[in-house]
């Protein structure tokens, strides 16, 4: 299938549009094969299963290959990932941020029976109730799509660590496939020439264990299957420059309402807007733009995007991903929030009106669970750390400290219930629970 490229994400005051469907060439796509490399590949026992065509599952595993027979064109061609982050409005770190380096670990994947074991063996297998055979009749889809994720973090897909392939075959592609059937359940519920809202999944993760960048492989997945796509993030609904000034004015000496963050500094009419918006995008030709935030804007302290930089979608939308560190969250007894930190009494009562403004719309869950919320402060530090040695601006280790602790009274009041009772209007068959180690890569399905 034709690769898109133009993966669109988030706009503010939402604005659709009627145009004449548009008509978009298919992008030429390069089928010559290394046959030095798929001949290192070996298949299958036919043992295994009769449909498991290894031949066909060697030439998805080499598609990527250089002429040389070694390393990937894209390996030292970024623009696939540069041009979807310009064209999403959205700044991701180093790609060393994203996925485990490759180091003297790093192995040639010379099996295809050992890559097919892998897979079955992944920890959320029995939980999305796949089984060895089902693997094997998809195998091709598994393949095809992990070629894609490594395409677009510029990964060779036949030199991989072993983080790096748990990353892709244990989380990005088991994830991937449940929220297509997650869709096709959606969507069976309405009848032939209805129009069809785009299903919206929620994504509920704590800062820096990896959601966004979920998100942005399950985007371009999507996109690369033909299917439209739209993200947004509750980031993109944080109050303007001035407003957040007035909530700091309105509630002196409270740390947890001086910054963006918490429950109160978003603007919740924006997002009832946003997302209504894109329930109506159901048709050919209809578009509209989402909000962005810039979190560079007066210093670091944010402010709106300028809507001229707002990315456009177009319908029809089967997707909508919505994701955030506070997403799912409800009020707790205001008993439990005050041993938890009295600056969150007013934190909790504005929390009361956010399933109207966001959880209402969402229709299937994801929650990333992790044991310890003071991972939040590592992997911040990280980051940090990370992009100041590529030579950007980063906070220093005391700003990060200070930062991450604006975050961890709502941790410590809210996610015990998100893990244990979920989201207020879910239900267990749309609800995927993954709890992930420090290393961001799932451990546990619940």
């Amino acid at each position: 299938m034709a690769v898109v490229m133009d993966l669109l994400h988030r706009p503010t005051k939402p604005l659709i549009t009627s145009s004449p469907p548009s008509i978009s060439a298919a992008h030429d796509r390069n089928s010559n094969h290394n046959i030095h490399a798929s001949s290192r590949l070996l298949p299958l026992p036919n043992s295994t299963t009769s449909s498991f065509r290894s031949h066909r599952i060697c030439s998805h595993l080499a598609f990527h290959a250089s002429k040389s027979g070694h390393g990937c064109s894209w390996m030292q061609d970024n623009s696939t990932y540069n041009d979807i982050v310009t064209n999403n409005k959205r700044n991701h770190g180093p790609l060393h941020s994203v996925f485990p380096p490759r180091s003297a670990e790093s192995a040639e994947i010379s099996s295809v029976k050992d890559l097919f074991e892998f897979i079955c063996s992944g920890p959320l297998i029995d939980k999305l109730g796949f089984t060895s055979q089902t693997i094997a009749d998809s195998i091709d889809k598994w393949l095809e799509n992990g070629s894609h994720v490594c395409k677009l973090f510029q990964l060779n897909d036949l030199y991989l660590t072993t983080p790096q392939k748990a990353r892709i075959y244990h989380y990005y592609i088991p994830v991937f496939l449940w929220c297509e059937k997650q869709i096709s359940d959606h969507r069976s519920t309405f009848k032939d020439g209805d129009d069809i809202p785009p299903l919206v999944i929620g994504f509920s993760a704590p800062q820096g264990c990896g959601k966004t960048t979920l998100v942005f492989a399950l985007d371009y997945l999507f996109k690369t299957s033909g299917r439209k796509s739209a993200t947004i993030s509750i980031d993109d609904f944080y109050l303007t420059y001035d407003d957040q000034a007035k909530l700091r004015e309105n509630n002196p000496g409270n740390a947890l309402l001086e910054f963006r963050g918490n429950a109160g500094s978003h603007d919740l009419s924006l997002s009832v807007e946003t997302l209504q918006a894109l329930g109506k995008l159901t048709k050919e030709g209809m578009k509209m733009k989402l909000p962005r935030y810039d979190k560079s804007a007066y210093n670091g302290r944010g402010d709106r995007a300028d809507p001229s930089v707002w990315p456009e979608v177009e319908g029809p939308l089967t997707v909508v991903l919505f994701e955030g560190w506070m997403l799912g969250f409800k009020p707790v007894p205001s008993e439990l929030v005050k041993t938890v930190d009295p600056q969150l009494e007013i934190v909790n009562k504005n929390l009361e009106a956010y399933y109207d403004a966001w959880d209402q719309f969402v229709k299937s869950w994801i929650i990333i669970k992790i044991e310890d919320p003071s991972c939040v402060y590592q992997w911040r530090l990280q980051a940090e750390i990370q992009m100041r040695e590529a030579g950007n601006p980063g906070m220093t280790d005391e700003e990060v400290l200070d930062f991450v602790s604006r975050y961890l009274p709502a941790y410590k009041a809210y996610l015990p219930t998100l893990y244990t009772e979920g989201p207020k209007g879910s239900v267990s068959e749309r609800t995927l629970v993954v709890e992930i180690d420090e290393g961001r890569n799932p451990i546990l399905a619940g």
